[in-house]
C-alpha cells in the first residue's frame, strides 16, 4: 500500500510539473485584444479611443437626419410609390411601433456614443494627465451630453448610464429628470471649464475640426431652454456670439456645400476627408436617400445635380407656403431653400417623365451636387455633415432671451439671420416669429421634431398620412387615401418616442412610453 501511495505521489508531482510547464508554454500574450489596465496610456492609444467618438457621430447621419426628419411636418417619406419604403412611411404618418427598425438603430447608436465617451472616462485618468488626455476627457463629456441630449428630447427619460456596465448592472432603470438634465449640466459646465477643448483661433479659422468650447456652450444653452432656464440659457448663446469666433455666411447657398467645410458658421460638423485611396470611407447612403428621385426624370446631360437618388425626403407644400408668408414667393432664402418642377424645368430643363410622390416642391438647399462624390461615385459623397451652425444659436438665443425678458436682444438675434435672408428687420419680435424663423432657416437639419415637441405643438402632424401627394407629369397633384385609420401625431403617446422591443425585452427595469 505504501509502494501504492509513493507511485501516485511521484505520478502526481510529474503531472504537477507537467501542467506548469504546458501552462508556461502556452502562455502567449494574444494579439489585437486591447486590456484596459494597460491600454489608454498613451497619446496615441488615447488618440485612437476619442476618434471613435467622432467616427460615431459621423454614422448617426442616416439613421438620425433621415428620422427626424420623417417625424415632421416639413417632408412626405416620399419614394418611387406608395410603399417605396414602408418604415419611412410608418415614422411619417406615426403609426410606428416599438419594433421601428430606425427608432432602434437611432435609440442604439446614440448609447454606443455613451460608451465609447464612459470607456474613456473610466480608463483615461486624471492624474498627471497630458493635454491629449485632459482634451479627450472633455470631449467625451460633450459627446456623452450631446447624445443625452437627444435621448432625453425625443425619448423622455431614457436609462442613465454614466459609467461601463458590469453585467450585474445591465438592468438599468429609467433616468429621472433630474438626473439626466443634471449630468448633461454636470459634464458640459466641467468641459467648459477644462480649458482642454479646442477653439477657433478667428472667424476665418476654417481648419479646426475638434469639438469646441463654444459647441459645449451652446449645447449647454439647449439644455438649459429646454428646461425653461432662460436666463441660464441666454448666458451660455451670449457667450458664443461674444467670442466673435463665429459669423453668418453672407452666401446662404455656401452653407452645406463640399467646397465649403468648417466655415465661419458651422459650430460642430462631422468630417469627410478626400482619399482617392479609400474614397468609401466616405460611403453615404443617406446621401442617395434624400437625393431627388431620378429614375422617375429627364435631364439634360450638363446638369449639376447628381443624377442617382431615391428621393425619401419631399418637402411639403406647408414648408412652402410658410416661406411664402415669410419673404414672397421670391424671396432670396426660399429659392436657395426649395424649388418648384416649373423652376426645375426653366433653370435646369429637368421635367418628370413619370409620377413621382410629393407636391411639386424640391430640395435646393441639402441637393446633392455631382462634383461632390467622391471619384465620381454615387454613393461616395464629400460634403461635412453639420451638426450645429451660428443661425441656430442666434434663434435659441433669440428665444432665450424673449422668455427671460430681454425683447431687444431677441430681436437683435432675429434680424442678423433675417438680413442674411434679405429680409427687413423686425422692430419687435413674437415667440410666433422665432418659431417661423427657426422652421425656414433651419429646415431639414434636425431640430424641428424637438421644436415642435418642446413647444407642445405635435398636433401639426395629426394630418401626417390622411392622404399621400401623387405629382403629374403636368405638374398636377392627385391626393390619395392613405387608408390607415390610426395614422397621425396622437398627443399622449407620439410626446415620446417608444423604447425599442429588444430593449424591453432585454432590460427588465425600464418601463417603456404611454401608448407602447
Amino acid at each position: 500500500m505504501k509502494t501504492r501511495n509513493l507511485i501516485l505521489s511521484v505520478m502526481a508531482a510529474v503531472c504537477s510539473f507537467a501542467a506548469v510547464s504546458c501552462s508556461d508554454m502556452l502562455d502567449i500574450p494574444q494579439k489585437g485584444v486591447l486590456d484596459y489596465n494597460t491600454y489608454y496610456k498613451t497619446d496615441d492609444q488615447i488618440l485612437s479611443a476619442d476618434v471613435a467618438m467622432y467616427l460615431e457621430v459621423r454614422g448617426w447621419e442616416y439613421n438620425v437626419k433621415l428620422c427626424k426628419a420623417m417625424l415632421t411636418d416639413d417632408f412626405w417619406a416620399g419614394g418611387s410609390m406608395r410603399n417605396d419604403n414602408y418604415n419611412l412611411e410608418h415614422l411619417n404618418e406615426f403609426t410606428f411601433d416599438a419594433e421601428e427598425e430606425y427608432v432602434e438603430a437611432m435609440f442604439t447608436t446614440y448609447y454606443t456614443l455613451i460608451y465609447k465617451a464612459n470607456v474613456i472616462l473610466g480608463h483615461v485618468s486624471e492624474e498627471g494627465a497630458s493635454a491629449m488626455a485632459r482634451m479627450a476627457r472633455a470631449e467625451a463629456k460633450v459627446f456623452r451630453a450631446f447624445a443625452y441630449f437627444d435621448l432625453k428630447t425625443m425619448w423622455g427619460n431614457p436609462p442613465l448610464v454614466d459609467h461601463e456596465l458590469a453585467p450585474s448592472e445591465y438592468n438599468v432603470p429609467n433616468g429621472t429628470d433630474e438626473e439626466l438634465w443634471g449630468l448633461m449640466e454636470q459634464d458640459l459646465t466641467e468641459a467648459i471649464s477644462s480649458g482642454a477643448l479646442a477653439e477657433k483661433t478667428g472667424v476665418n479659422d476654417n481648419a479646426t475640426w475638434r469639438v469646441t468650447k463654444q459647441f459645449a456652450q451652446a449645447l449647454l444653452g439647449k439644455v438649459y431652454l429646454w428646461q425653461g432656464k432662460n436666463k441660464e440659457a441666454a448666458a451660455q448663446f451670449d457667450a458664443v456670439v461674444n467670442s466673435g469666433k463665429y459669423e453668418l455666411m453672407e452666401d446662404y447657398s455656401l452653407i452645406h456645400r463640399a467646397s465649403n467645410k468648417h466655415n465661419k458658421e458651422s459650430i460642430f460638423e462631422s468630417n469627410r476627408v478626400h482619399d482617392d485611396n479609400n474614397s468609401f470611407q466616405n460611403f453615404s447612403m443617406y446621401a442617395l436617400m434624400t437625393n431627388w428621385r431620378m429614375d422617375k426624370m429627364n435631364w439634360p446631360a450638363d446638369t449639376p445635380i447628381m443624377n442617382t437618388g431615391w428621393g425619401f425626403r419631399v418637402p411639403t407644400k406647408s414648408l412652402y407656403d410658410d416661406f411664402v408668408k415669410d419673404e414672397g414667393e421670391d424671396g432670396y432664402r426660399l429659392n436657395e431653400s426649395l424649388k418648384t418642377l416649373g423652376q426645375l424645368k426653366d433653370e435646369l430643363g429637368i421635367t418628370l417623365k413619370s409620377p413621382v410622390i410629393g407636391e411639386g416642391y424640391f430640395m435646393w438647399k441639402l441637393r446633392i451636387l455631382a462634383d461632390e462624390r467622391g471619384m465620381g461615385n454615387d454613393f461616395v459623397y464629400m460634403a461635412n455633415t453639420l451638426w450645429m451652425r451660428y443661425a441656430e444659436v442666434l434663434l435659441c438665443g433669440a428665444e432665450a432671451h424673449l422668455a427671460a425678458g430681454n425683447p431687444d436682444k431677441a430681436a437683435e438675434y432675429v434680424n442678423l439671420v433675417r438680413a442674411r435672408a434679405h429680409l427687413a428687420p423686425k422692430n419687435g419680435v413674437t415667440l410666433d416669429d422665432i418659431k417661423l424663423e427657426k422652421r425656414l432657416e433651419l429646415f431639414g437639419e434636425g431640430t424641428r421634431m424637438q421644436d415642435l415637441l418642446r413647444w407642445g405643438e405635435g398636433s401639426k402632424m395629426s394630418k401626417n398620412g390622411d392622404t399621400y401627394p401623387e405629382l403629374q407629369v403636368n405638374g398636377q397633384v392627385l391626393y390619395k387615401n392613405c387608408g390607415n385609420p390610426a395614422n397621425g401625431f396622437k398627443p399622449g403617446k407620439n410626446d415620446r418616442l417608444p423604447y425599442p422591443a429588444t430593449e424591453i425585452r432585454l432590460n427588465s427595469e425600464i418601463e417603456q412610453n404611454p401608448g407602447f
